[in-house]
């Protein structure tokens, strides 16, 4: 028995396209000798197709598709993930395709409504197991989050299951994939099932999804790896109800797996939105630098144009390092000097502003300057601009809302400064593409005399450690300060936090890759007073 494992890049509310893709998959997958096709989660439609699933109009378009392709495939039994409307409830579904028809439709158990994850609201659950057989082997349907627990496994097991069979739609966060094969483990020690998971790829607003599918033994070894950040179709083939061992694809270091991410999640944002390139503010410094080289990777040199917009504050190490760096890369490059933009905003105001010294008023102005003049490139030539800013930035505020915070996609949201560095450091050993100035000099975002980040905030090691365990691990300042971190930077971060969410919901969209960004999976008030001591009188 030969099983192919379609992995897909799909795209919501293309379900005409995804469908296309399907059978361009199964006809390739026929040709190599495959008798049954698994496709990813929500194949059909996309993952997440979130508020399309609410209207009728959506539904009636998949539930077509998926008759014509029962009709279209018909050498080949196909797995496709679709939703599946019954009566008025909505299910997240996958059907067997097989002789020109649907012969039977498996609902989801398990449906997750937690960090990116909102399935409650759009789906009901399934609870009765799907087991079919084909060339005598008894398969198991599983759908993504039902093998994170035991008992839709179990049911399968119980219904004579000799094999697994689980569709995801699995996004990507750094150490993903080591937990995912954790897991699927533990249900193949509970079942003594081999088990083929297939996943998803592709970037879809902030989430990526990485792909790495892959095949378990009922030992739970792993015999076969899909290679990860890629569209792939592979074969495994059962002898006795195992897998044989085929090629395994090695795990992506941490900084390989975040670039790629990153590099996906851009290039399918422009590509799948149909922008013709993008613009950016290349400052010479480190985050910009990245950025840019990202965006090269990801859509070629002739798709990129770099701004470089010096104020009086710019140093001339960071004009002659943008330079250098846009021409290693080749992409369009331009200078547009803001001091005299400057002088006019700062003279317009000199009557409102008669008689306070320069603050952060005046630094936030230059900010909002290039941010007009890149949203101008962009309204004029159609390409987004993508913003530059980190995640620590984004933290505590360190940026300015309508300034350099201003445009389409925000690609380092979710990166924090230090891996900024180590991903300047992966990506060069590459081929050069960063000059090492760049790297090297004590960051800055030049919009006063002598500035430096760190006279504004303690230092990146310290503030990233603190912003992971208060944002992404939901700690008390109370538990932080035990990690060591002194109660000054402590209260001080997490204040800075709390005060700017605001910014942060104007922020754009950008790629997740800690399993807790500033997007869908964090969710806090705007307005409130954390103040949880009580005094009664």
């Amino acid at each position: 028995m030969k099983i192919a494992i379609a992995q897909m890049n799909c795209l919501v509310g293309d379900v005409a396209g995804n469908a296309a893709k399907i059978i361009a998959n199964a006809i390739e997958a026929e040709a190599q000798g495959a008798t049954l096709m698994v496709t990813p989660e929500l194949s059909l439609c996309g993952y997440p197709p979130e508020d399309l699933l609410l209207r009728a109009d959506f539904l009636d378009a998949c539930e077509v598709a998926l008759e014509k392709l029962s009709t279209a495939i018909t050498n080949i039994t196909v797995i496709v993930g679709h939703p599946h409307r019954v009566g008025e409830e909505c299910f997240n579904a996958a059907s067997v395709l097989q002789d020109g028809k649907i012969i039977a439709t498996y609902h989801k158990h398990a449906l997750p409504n937690y960090s990116v994850f909102d399935e409650k609201r759009y789906f009901t659950a399934g609870g009765e197991p799907l087991v079919f057989e084909h060339f005598g082997v008894r398969l198991g349907v599983l759908i993504c989050a039902d093998v994170w627990e035991p008992n839709p496994a179990s049911l399968a097991k119980a219904a004579g299951a000799e094999v697994l069979i689980a569709l995801n739609a699995s996004p990507f966060h750094m150490e993903k994939q080591s937990t995912r094969l954790e897991i699927l483990r533990e249900r193949v020690n509970e079942t003594e099932l081999a088990i083929i998971y297939t996943n998803m790829v592709g970037g879809q607003d902030e989430l990526v999804f990485d792909g790495g599918s892959f095949v378990l033994n009922s030992d739970g070894e792993l015999m076969q790896q899909l290679p990860a950040f890629e569209a792939a179709l592979e074969i495994v083939e059962f002898n006795d109800l195992q897998p044989m061992a085929t090629s395994i694809t090695p795990q992506l270091a941490i900084e390989a797996s975040v670039y790629n991410a990153l590099k996906l999640g851009l290039q399918d944002y422009v590509c799948k939105n149909r922008f013709p390139g993008v613009v950016l503010g290349l400052s010479g410094g480190i985050d910009s630098a990245l950025t840019m080289a990202i965006a090269v990777d990801a859509l070629g040199a002739e798709n990129v144009q770099a701004v470089m917009m010096p104020s009086e504050f710019t140093a001339n190490i960071s004009v002659d390092d943008a330079a250098e760096m846009a021409n290693l890369l080749g992409v369009k490059y331009s200078q547009i000097p803001i001091a005299e933009l400057y002088e006019g905003f700062r003279s317009s105001l000199t009557v409102e502003f008669k008689g306070l010294p320069f603050d952060t008023t005046e630094e936030n102005l230059q900010a909002r300057i290039r941010g007009m003049l890149l949203m101008a490139i962009s309204n004029k030539f159609g390409s987004i601009v993508v913003t530059t800013g980190n995640k620590s930035e984004m933290a505590v505020g360190y940026c300015t809302l309508y300034g350099d915070m201003a445009g389409g996609f925000a690609l380092l949201k979710d990166v924090p400064k230090t891996l900024v560095y180590r991903l300047c450091d992966y990506r060069n050993s590459l081929s050069r593409a960063i000059p090492q100035r760049i790297i090297t000099r004590p960051p800055s975002a030049e919009l006063r005399a002598n500035q430096l980040d760190q006279d504004s905030l303690p230092a990146y090691e310290v503030l990233d450690g603190i912003i992971e365990a208060y944002v992404e691990d939901n700690l008390s300042a109370k538990d932080i300060i035990a990690m060591g971190y002194s109660s000054t930077d402590v209260n001080r971060v997490i204040a800075l936090i709390d005060r700017n969410e605001y910014k942060r919901r104007q922020s754009p969209v950008g790629v997740r890759i800690t399993h807790r960004g500033f997007g869908k999976d964090r969710r806090h008030p705007i307005t409130v007073k954390l103040d949880y001591d009580i005094h009664l009188n």
